[in-house]
């Protein structure tokens, strides 16, 4: 990460790309954001695979292989062409009225944290990842992690279990670095067996409750994703292991990620009132019997810039690592054009270019202000200095569900609470540097105070 960081700043006004190593690996880094736009939609056929694909096979980790991460070529496609119909705008309002139920749950919770009155402060990452495993569950599954009560289910620590990694996993990357050739023998495992194993007994009871119930007769007022999964199976002939591995798309990508955003958005209105308190004035506005409807969710220009902007500091992930499928050609502003054969890794660094002060003055100063222009964050995405989500064909699936998630959340929280920092959360926005998802090192602790 220091090493992008820096090698971005030295060369990105002479060069486009420099050759770089990660371990004994030679990698191309991108400098210029331009060229990272490039990789991910223009020239994306020639990087068309993630290069965690080389690490990873179906009998090694069924769930992660099957992922739309990490398939590739016809299989990605044909992945991708499954799922996104489960995630439709449409789809994801039938289930908002689950969206509110979680964030009441969320705020009776905070409401119980506040009478306790622990002088540490809420832990604003386990709390998102609380409300997280509770709604996605609910939304996917039709099920109840019961993640805000006194005895929760175990969904919740097998989620934590799935990110929070041995250090065998750690090690992993740094062998593989150091001897490529590894890579051929030893193929990584990012879902635990034991995490794999409750999963799909958690898939096989929730199919069969809902088979159960359908064959009752019983008419559900929802047509949420476990409903669409369900007709998917049978269209494509899925047995139970094959239909989890679908499933777990919308659950792999929906735990960590979007908690991690809440938590840092949350961190960041707290060292802002005037932000805070605009985005309150903002929301409740719009409020009426205790909800924002879904439309109008979507219609608040300050919560969307709010969110973006935090996307920007925090990304979920540090850079994404493509593989070159396909020879190419590229320019390389003073230097010469140069080839990228087939199997190289491309580094294209977001972070470096989200906290580039030529692109973001300020860069590590939260201003949403930036967004508030029409269509920014689009014209930031086309010139490839934002890429929250990701960018062109392979951009994140589920990225409009995760965008109502973290909305609905703030809304039931800075309409009912005053955000603030606790003291033992540090000041700066330092990266923990093992963390698999960025994160503030140290942990985010908040004091939230009734209004």
């Amino acid at each position: 990460m220091v090493t992008a960081l820096w090698s971005c700043r030295k060369y990105k006004n002479k060069y486009d790309a420099v050759g770089v190593f990660g371990g004994r690996v030679p990698q191309l880094l991108v400098v210029n954001p331009e060229l990272g736009r490039r990789v991910f939609v223009s020239d994306f056929k020639h990087f068309h695979d993630n290069e965690v694909s080389k690490m990873i096979d179906e009998k090694t980790d069924f769930i992660f292989a099957n992922n739309p991460f990490s398939l590739t070529g016809e299989n990605w496609k044909q992945r991708r062409a499954d799922v996104t119909p489960g995630l439709t705008m449409s789809r994801i309002k039938t289930v908002y009225p689950v969206t509110n139920k979680v964030c009441q749950k969320l705020s009776q919770w905070v409401d119980k944290q506040i009478r306790l009155g622990a002088p540490e402060g809420i832990n604003a990452k386990d709390m998102s990842l609380c409300f997280t495993s509770e709604m996605v569950t609910d939304c996917v599954l039709g099920l109840s992690a019961e993640s805000f009560s006194d005895n929760p289910t175990p969904i919740m620590g097998h989620i934590k279990d799935l990110f929070n990694q041995p250090w065998t996993f750690l090690l992993y990357f740094v062998a593989v670095s150091t001897f490529p050739c590894l890579s051929r023998l030893i193929k990584l495992r990012f879902v635990p067996p034991k995490v794999e194993q409750f999963f799909v007994g958690l898939m096989e009871n929730a199919v069969q409750t809902r088979r159960a119930q359908l064959a009752g007769g019983k008419q559900f007022e929802r047509t949420d994703f476990l409903d669409y999964m369900l007709q998917l199976a049978e269209k494509r002939h899925l047995n139970t292991r094959q239909l989890l591995t679908h499933t777990m798309t919308f659950l792999l990508d929906g735990f960590e990620t979007t908690a991690s955003v809440l938590a840092h958005m949350l961190l960041l209105l707290g060292r802002n009132p005037e932000a805070q308190q605009r985005l309150r004035e903002e929301i409740r506005a719009h409020v009426k019997d205790g909800i924002v409807t879904f439309e109008k969710l979507n219609e608040l220009p300050f919560l969307d810039a709010c969110v973006q902007e935090t996307i920007r500091i925090f990304p979920p992930a540090f850079m994404s690592i493509k593989l070159c499928t396909e020879a190419i050609e590229l320019p390389n502003k003073d230097g010469p054009n140069f080839t990228v054969d087939v199997g190289t890794s491309v580094v294209v660094p977001h972070y470096c270019f989200m906290l580039d002060e030529d692109y973001f003055p300020e860069a590590q100063s939260f201003q949403p202000d930036r967004f508030m222009e029409p269509d920014a964050a689009k014209k930031f995405r086309e010139s490839g200095t934002f890429m929250g989500f990701g960018d062109g064909p392979r951009v994140c699936i589920g990225m409009r569900f995760a965008m109502a998630q973290i909305k609905a959340a703030a809304v039931e929280l800075i309409t009912k609470y005053n955000v603030k920092v606790n003291p033992k959360t540090r000041k700066d926005n330092l990266y923990d540097p093992v963390s698999f998802i960025t994160s503030l090192q140290g942990g985010i602790w908040l004091d939230l105070e009734a209004l």
